[in-house]
C-alpha cells in the first residue's frame, strides 16, 4: 500500500490507472469505513482512501482542534482491508493558500436538518469533496449512508457539475445495539454509551408505527424527541422525509427518518430508509 501527503506524489502513484475507486474519509477509522473501502475494492482498478481533516466544515464551535489524529493505526487498518493508496495531505499542500473560492449549495437542500443546526457545514463538505475526486482522478466514490443528507447533497453536486464520477452509498454499521458507529462513538463516556443505541431504537419506532399505517409523522417525531428528552437526550431534530429530497411527505413513498441528538456532550446523528 502507497502512502502519499503531496499532490506530485498521489499523481504519480495513479499514474497507471483509469478508474480509480476513492473513499474520502477524515481518519480515526472504525469498521464502517473500512466496509466501504472493502465496497470500493471491485468497483475500480485500484482503491484510494484519504484521510484529511477538512476545517472548512467545522464551525466556531466543533471540533476541529481536538478531532481524534490516527494516521498509523488508520493506515494499518487500511492496508488490512485491500487500500491501495491512501492520500494523507497535510493542511498546508491541500490548501496552500485560503480556500476563497467555494461550492454552495442550494438552500433547499441545505438549510433543512443537519445544515439547519450546522451553517456552512456543506459548503465545507462540498469543497472539499470537489478537491479530492479531482485530485485522486475518482470515476467511483464511496459514502456512508449514516450521513444521509451529505450522500445526498454529493449526488447532487456530482451531477450538476457532470462529473464523471459514480456516487455509490455504502449502508451504516451498527454495534449489536443498533447504535450507528461513528468516529464520535469514541467521545461518550461508559455510561453514555449504555444509552446509546436508544437514539435508534426511537428511529425503529417511527418506522413500525409508519409500516403499520400510521400518517401522523409530526406526532411521530414530537413523542420520540419527548422520549429522548426524557432519557436525558438532546435532540436537535427527529424528521421523516422523502427519501428522493428530504422534503415533508405529502403521499405515500419511499421515507427516511433521521435524527441528530446530544448526549452529554457528544453528538450522534441517525436514519433509517423504509
Amino acid at each position: 500500500m502507497h502512502i502519499v501527503h503531496t499532490l506530485p506524489a498521489l499523481a504519480e502513484a495513479l499514474t497507471r490507472y483509469r478508474h480509480p475507486a476513492v473513499v474520502p474519509t477524515m481518519g480515526n477509522l472504525h469498521e464502517g469505513h473500512l466496509a466501504l473501502v472493502r465496497q470500493a475494492k471491485p468497483l475500480g482498478d485500484v482503491t484510494v482512501a484519504t484521510i484529511f481533516v477538512n476545517r472548512l466544515q467545522f464551525g466556531p464551535q466543533d471540533d476541529f482542534d481536538t478531532y481524534p489524529r490516527t494516521l498509523a493505526a488508520d493506515c494499518a487498518q487500511l492496508e488490512a482491508a485491500g487500500c491501495d493508496v491512501v492520500f494523507a495531505p497535510t493542511e498546508q499542500e491541500f490548501y496552500p493558500e485560503p480556500q476563497t473560492f467555494r461550492v454552495t449549495p442550494p438552500a433547499a437542500l441545505t438549510d433543512v436538518l443537519e445544515g439547519a443546526f450546522r451553517p456552512g457545514f456543506f459548503a465545507g463538505v462540498c469543497t472539499v469533496v470537489l478537491k479530492l475526486l479531482s485530485c485522486t482522478r475518482a470515476r467511483t466514490a464511496v459514502f456512508g449512508k449514516k450521513d444521509y443528507q451529505q450522500l445526498m447533497v454529493i449526488r447532487h453536486m456530482v451531477g450538476q457539475f457532470n462529473l464523471p464520477v459514480e456516487i455509490v452509498g455504502g449502508e451504516t454499521c451498527r454495534a449489536s445495539d443498533g447504535l450507528a458507529l461513528s468516529s464520535r462513538n469514541g467521545y461518550l463516556s461508559a455510561a453514555e454509551r449504555a444509552q446509546a443505541g436508544e437514539l435508534h431504537a426511537q428511529l425503529q419506532a417511527i418506522a413500525h408505527a409508519v409500516r403499520a399505517g400510521s400518517t401522523g409523522y409530526a406526532a411521530l417525531e414530537a413523542q420520540a424527541m419527548h422520549a429522548l428528552r426524557e432519557r436525558g437526550w438532546q435532540p436537535d431534530y427527529v424528521a421523516v422525509r422523502r427519501q428522493s429530497d428530504l422534503q415533508v411527505p405529502q403521499t405515500a413513498e419511499a421515507l427516511v427518518v433521521l435524527a441528530a441528538a446530544r448526549l452529554g456532550s457528544t453528538r450522534l446523528i441517525d436514519n433509517l430508509e423504509f
